[in-house]
Order: C-alpha cells, then structure tokens, then sequence
C-alpha cells in the first residue's frame, strides 16, 4: 500500500530543525503522530492541511493493528508501516527503530504549509521547484542526496486529481486494478519498488506517466542532478542511500521513551 508511505512522510514532513530549538517537544513537528488529529487529520483539500487529502485511507488500515496491540504507540506504527510497505513491495529492508513517543492533542499539531508541494505557486513563494524543495527539505535538516533518493520512492504509487489536484482521472496503467483503479503513476509498474522512477522522468517520453515540476527538476539542477543520474544507473546505490534517507526521515523530532529497539529482519 504505496498510501501507507506517504502518511508516514506527511507525519515526520512537518519538522522544523528552527522550531526545534525554540519549542518544547513535540511543538516543531516531526514523527509524533500528531497528523492523527485535526486540523491535520481533516484529510481533505480545501481545508488546513489539505496535503493530507486522502491519508484517512491509510489511518483506516493502520487503526486494527492499533487497537490489536495497543502496546505499539501510533508514531511508531505510521512509521513501521512504510517500511513494511517499501519491503513488501521489492524495495530494501529498512532496520526501523521503535520506541517514540506520541504526540497528545492537536495543540501538538504543526502550521500549515510544510509539507513540499508539487509545482507552483509554492507556499515558501520559491522562484523555482529545485529551490521550493531545498527549502522543505533544509528546513528538516534533509540533504540535496535525501531529497533525491527519497523522491526516488515515487516508483510507487500514484497521484489522484481529486486528492492532490494532479494527475489523470485514469492512465492505460491505472485504469483497472489491483486496488482502487484511477489516477496518474510516474512508472508502468506502480507497486513495484524499483529505480524506474529515474529512468521515467528522465525520458518523458510516455505520456501516460506522470511527471511534475518537483520531479523533472531532479535532472534539471545541478545539484541533484548528479544523485538522480546514479540511482537511474545503479539501483542498489539507490537502495542504499534510500534505506539512510527514510531512517532520517523517520526519525525526525522523535523523543525517545527510553532506549529504542531496532528492528530485526526477518
């Protein structure tokens, strides 16, 4: 379920390394499951926090296990979630650790506006799409190599316009199942956690896949020109600078609640 990584992103997403050092925990944002309450939760465009548009989708299939071992806190869930997705899919085993502790109220909830969007106008008013997600990305404590590796997880997927304002109502890829059909992918195949997403968005040249500002930049700038062009010809670098982005990713403005437990392969 590629929806099951975007809801871990968009929880840990909304850090703030500035915040951080002027507000107490979990004020700056980050992995703390604050996205389980409103307004981040609204889940609809139009509304604060429209970004999320769609994650009550995911918060729905997470809820079961919550409430099957309610031992597991909700941050670590949201992101255990995304891991297990990108592994089920073909995608690296990343080693997770546990042990966050939960944001409490929607006191915890961050502003609008901090999650990256996909073409302009930007909420940062960014001249460029390169520069609007250096400025997301930065802002989290992130790298030119985190933002292109972690962009690389656009292999999977696919974009709704009801959800994000992007994307076809259907593609020849997305017409017809597994799951709900419709909407726009960047790959042929869309539940297959590979470097196809370089590949796409180099050649551009089937119109069928979905390509946005934020993703044609990756080959346009110079500064993440040269990661983009390494995963597109070596997948297991891809892998493996991925598996350290969405660690980092993941354990954003976490506070720990005591010693964290990795977890093992299995």
């Amino acid at each position: 379920q590629p929806i099951l990584i975007r809801l871990a992103w968009h929880d840990s997403g909304t850090y703030s390394v500035e915040a951080a050092q002027e507000l107490p925990w979990p004020r700056a944002g980050g992995a703390t499951a604050s996205i389980r309450f409103k307004p981040a939760s609204l889940f609809r465009r139009g509304t604060l926090h429209g970004a999320n548009n769609g994650l009550t989708i995911a918060m729905n299939l997470i809820k079961p296990i919550q409430k099957k071992f309610p031992d597991l806190g909700w941050a670590d869930l949201i992101q255990l979630a995304s891991v297990v997705a990108v592994e089920a899919a073909g995608g690296p085993f990343i080693p997770l650790r546990l042990g966050r502790k939960d944001a409490e109220s929607e006191e915890h909830c961050t502003p609008d506006g901090r999650l990256p969007a996909a073409a302009a106008p930007f909420p940062d008013e960014a001249p460029t799409p390169a520069q609007h997600l250096r400025n997301v990305f930065h802002r989290m404590g992130l790298t030119d190599k985190d933002i292109v590796a972690l962009s690389g997880a656009h292999t999977l997927g696919r974009a709704r316009p009801e959800r994000s304002g992007f994307g076809k109502e259907s593609t020849k890829y997305t017409k017809e199942g597994p799951g709900a059909p419709g909407g726009s992918s960047w790959t042929v195949q869309w539940l297959q956690f590979d470097n196809s997403y370089f590949k796409d968005i180099k050649e551009q040249i089937d119109e069928e896949l979905l390509v946005l500002p934020t993703d044609a930049c990756l080959f346009e700038d110079e500064g993440f020109k040269p990661f983009a062009e390494k995963y597109l010809e070596d997948q297991d670098a891809f892998f493996s600078d991925y598996v350290e982005s969405h660690l980092k990713l993941s354990e954003l403005g976490v506070e720990w609640d005591g010693e964290p437990v990795t977890l093992p392969k299995a």
